[in-house]
């Protein structure tokens, strides 16, 4: 007998998002907007509010674990030299770049973002603060508060000097980092349990948000998407475009030819990590040299997340219009600072990136419970943001391997 196909995690969210559509449209459209919003907010949203208290929960130790693996799998500091530093300020610069442009972006589109009339969020104000205290803030003073109140970017710096640390330890904290690789394997997994869940509480989120709001909220999801891939398309031209003309020297065209099979795996696979073989056939069809692309293509599809920084920036600002909430500069810089060390932590498989949403939400105050209205579509965020992302780590291989030189590396493999 033929084994039966199962669905994948992406049509079942899509399934619990239409069915939500349809059940909150019927109880609006039976009950009344008022009766409908009260009776869904009682009975069908605390399923809901389950799902975001298990992503709040993973949060904290995906990102801790997550960011002090990557680090430490990066091995001796020394060994890693120039090609890992080059490697990593490219990654972090078109990171920050992408968050721009999708603050940009969707700062153009906020005006058609709708405010949403739930009465809970009333007195709802956003986390303010200025530039220096942001910066301040950065450095815990206390190793376990941050844990406990989930401040994001105290966590991330704890996550990364642990990290170093472990690395300059040599042999003897070798013991700890494989703890830490090992509890972040486990990490992961559990993630995997909550993302299984997830179909339900896209479900219950929607059916009370289309309750309380009735069926033209839909509309504004088609704008957010609309934002966020204008966002990818941008990055794409302006950044990638212009870094392998300017520092590899080589046609954009011909580098969107080579580099189109991994892309399209990646769009429909959502995943870097399971990309990676044909990206590395694209960047050898590319000339890049196996040490380069082997260094750099797997930290690529760990740090680099230009797709995913897009998407929170636009997920951030279309959220906060939701709830009535403008965000201010500093709020802007604290979301671009986020997003991008929370690139580093992002795991390259389908679905982290909705994850690493609710900790870039939580640094300027917006309630995570708001993801559900964006879960439901984010497979198809998650297809463009997943082939930028592969895209990204081809243009960091080919400039690299520019900057060193295949010569360089060919002496060095012969002296040695």
């Amino acid at each position: 007998m033929k084994e039966k196909k199962k669905l994948g995690l992406g049509v079942k969210i899509l399934i619990g998002l239409v069915a939500g559509i349809i059940v909150g449209a019927i109880f609006w459209a039976a009950m009344g907007p008022d009766a409908a919003a009260a009776f869904t907010a009682k009975y069908i949203k605390p399923f809901g509010d389950i799902f975001v208290n298990l992503l709040k929960f993973i949060v904290v130790p995906l990102v801790l674990l997550s960011i002090m693996d990557g680090v430490i799998a990066m091995g001796d500091i020394g060994k890693v030299g120039k090609i890992g530093w080059k490697t990593v300020a490219y990654f972090l610069v078109t990171t920050a770049i992408a968050c721009v442009i999708g603050l940009i972006v969707a700062s153009l589109f906020k005006g058609a973002f709708p405010i949403l009339s739930l009465a809970e969020d009333a007195a709802y104000e956003a986390k303010t603060s200025n530039l220096m205290d942001v910066i301040v803030n950065i450095f815990p003073s206390n190793a376990i508060n941050p844990l406990s109140t989930s401040a994001m970017l105290q966590i991330i710096f704890i996550a990364i000097i642990f990290g170093c640390g472990v690395l300059v330890a040599g042999e003897k904290g070798k013991p700890f980092g494989d703890f830490i690789t090992s509890f972040n394997d486990v990490t992961q997994r559990v993630m995997g349990f909550i993302l299984a869940v997830s179909p339900i509480g896209v479900f219950a989120l929607m059916v009370w948000v289309v309750a309380a709001q009735g069926p033209k909220i839909l509309g504004s999801l088609g704008l957010v998407l609309l934002a966020a891939y204008i966002g990818y398309i941008l990055h794409v031209v302006l950044v990638y475009s212009m870094s392998v003309k300017i520092f590899a020297k080589m046609s954009p065209l011909e580098f969107f030819r080579k580099i189109f099979p991994a892309a399209a795996f990646a769009f429909t696979s959502t995943s870097s990590v399971a990309t990676l073989p044909v990206t590395k056939e694209c960047c050898d069809e590319m000339d890049v040299h196996p040490e380069i692309s082997s260094f750099v293509l797997p930290l690529g599809a760990t740090v680099n997340m230009d797709g995913t920084a897009i998407y929170q920036c636009v997920a951030a600002i279309f959220l906060a219009k939701c709830i009535g909430v403008d965000l201010s500069i500093t709020q802007m810089i604290v979301i671009v600072v986020t997003a991008t060390l929370a690139s580093i932590g992002t795991a390259g498989t389908s679905g982290a990136g909705m994850i690493m949403l609710a900790m870039v939400l939580e640094s300027v105050g917006i309630p995570p419970v708001y993801i559900g209205i964006i879960y439901g579509i984010d497979r198809l965020f998650d297809m463009g943001r997943t082939a930028l992302n592969i895209i990204g780590d081809a243009s960091c291989a080919v400039c690299v391997n520019t900057w060193e030189g295949n010569d360089a590396l060919k002496s060095e493999k012969k002296t040695a």
